[in-house]
C-alpha cells in the first residue's frame, strides 16, 4: 500500500507512453467508426485530427483527472497512517477513490483520441467506477459495512455494469443510464447522511425528483411515461440499505458546496457547444478549430470537482471525538 503513488505514477506514465506508441502504429484507431471521419465536426464541437488524438484539446484535457488523483495519492502517501479518517493514509478506499479519478483520464482520453466503440466502453466505464464511490461510500456507513463488503459490492456493480455496457450499450439494454442515477444516489444518499431520522429515511427518495428536475427531467414529465422512467424506484436504494445513522461528522462547508458547484458549472458547459444537440450557446462556443473547447473544460473543471470532493472527505471526524 505504501507504494501506490510510484507504481500509479509509473502505469500513468506507461499508458501514456503505449497510446503515443500504439497510436503512431495505427492500432489504436483499428476500429475507428465511420461516423465523424477526419476533418468533419465531431459531437463535442472540435474538429476531428488525423493527429494520434482525434480531438486533440478534449482528449489532452483528461490528463487534469490523472494529476489530480496521483497528488491524492501522493497527499496520502505522506499522511499519518494510523488515523481513523478512511480519506488521511493509505488504505483500500482512500486508494480506490484516487485510482478512479486517475482512470476518469485515460477512460475519456480513449473515446476523445481514438474515436471508437471501445474507447467509449472505457470512457462509460471509468465515469461509473468514480460516480458509484460516492453514494455507496455513504451507505457503508449507514449500514455499518466494513471495506471488504464495500468492495465487494463495489467491483459487483462495476463488473455487471461493464459487461452490460460492452453487450447491450449505454442503458444497459434496460433504459437504465447509471450514471445520472448515480448523481441522484449521491444527493439522496448525502442528504440522508446530513439528516438521517427514522421518518426522513423513507421520504429521502423524493429527493431523487428534486434533482432530476435540476438536470431537466420534471416530476410531471416523470409520471406522465412511467415506462421510460421506472428507474425512480431506485431512488429508495439508500432509504433501504442505511438502516442507522452515521457515527461520523463532516464539514460541508467549503469544499462539498465548492465540489457540487464546480460539477454543475462544468455540466452547464458540457450541454453548449454540441452540434448533433445544439443550444442557443452552440453557435457561441462552438469554434471546432480552437483548441479551447467547451468539452475540455468539462474535463477540467470536474477534475477540480474530484479533488474537492477528496478534501471534503478528508473532514470526516468520529462523532465520538466531538
Amino acid at each position: 500500500m505504501q507504494k501506490s503513488y510510484p507504481i500509479a505514477l509509473v502505469i500513468s506514465i506507461l499508458y501514456l507512453i503505449v497510446y503515443v506508441l500504439l497510436a503512431n502504429l495505427g492500432t489504436l484507431f483499428h476500429f475507428e467508426t465511420a461516423s465523424e471521419p477526419i476533418g468533419s465536426i465531431s459531437g463535442w464541437c472540435e474538429r476531428v485530427s488525423k493527429s494520434i488524438f482525434r480531438e486533440p484539446a478534449n482528449a489532452l484535457s483528461n490528463l487534469a483527472f490523472m494529476v489530480s488523483g496521483l497528488v491524492m495519492l501522493r497527499i496520502l502517501t505522506k499522511d499519518r497512517q494510523d488515523s481513523k479518517n478512511t480519506f488521511i493514509g493509505l488504505n483500500k478506499l482512500s486508494v480506490l477513490y484516487a485510482g478512479a479519478t486517475i482512470f476518469l483520464g485515460p477512460g475519456s482520453m480513449l473515446m476523445h483520441g481514438t474515436h471508437t466503440e471501445w474507447g467509449g466502453w472505457a470512457d462509460n466505464l471509468s465515469m461509473i467506477m468514480y460516480i458509484v464511490f460516492p453514494w455507496l461510500y455513504n451507505i457503508k456507513e449507514m449500514r455499518r459495512w466494513d471495506s471488504k463488503r464495500f468492495l465487494q459490492v463495489y467491483f459487483l456493480i462495476v463488473v455487471v455494469y461493464a459487461i452490460a455496457r460492452w453487450f447491450f450499450g449505454g442503458r444497459l439494454g434496460i433504459g437504465l443510464d447509471l450514471f445520472g442515477l448515480s448523481i441522484g444516489l449521491w444527493i439522496i444518499s448525502e442528504s440522508l447522511y446530513r439528516f438521517w431520522t427514522p421518518r426522513f429515511r423513507w421520504a429521502s427518495g423524493f429527493v431523487g425528483f428534486i434533482v432530476a428536475a435540476v438536470f431537466g427531467i420534471t416530476p410531471v414529465e416523470i409520471f406522465t411515461d412511467l415506462r421510460e422512467y421506472w428507474w425512480i424506484i431506485l431512488f429508495w436504494i439508500p432509504a433501504i440499505f442505511s438502516n442507522q445513522p452515521p457515527r461520523i461528522d463532516r464539514n460541508y462547508f467549503p469544499w462539498f458546496f465548492l465540489g457540487m458547484g464546480s460539477f454543475l458549472l462544468a455540466f452547464a458547459i458540457w450541454l453548449q457547444g454540441q452540434p448533433n444537440d445544439p443550444s442557443w450557446f452552440t453557435d457561441i462556443m462552438c469554434y471546432p478549430d480552437s483548441l479551447l473547447q467547451p468539452h475540455a473544460f468539462w474535463h477540467l473543471i470536474t477534475a477540480f470537482s474530484t479533488w474537492s470532493f477528496f478534501l471534503f472527505f478528508r473532514t470526516e471526524k468520529s462523532q465520538e471525538n466531538n
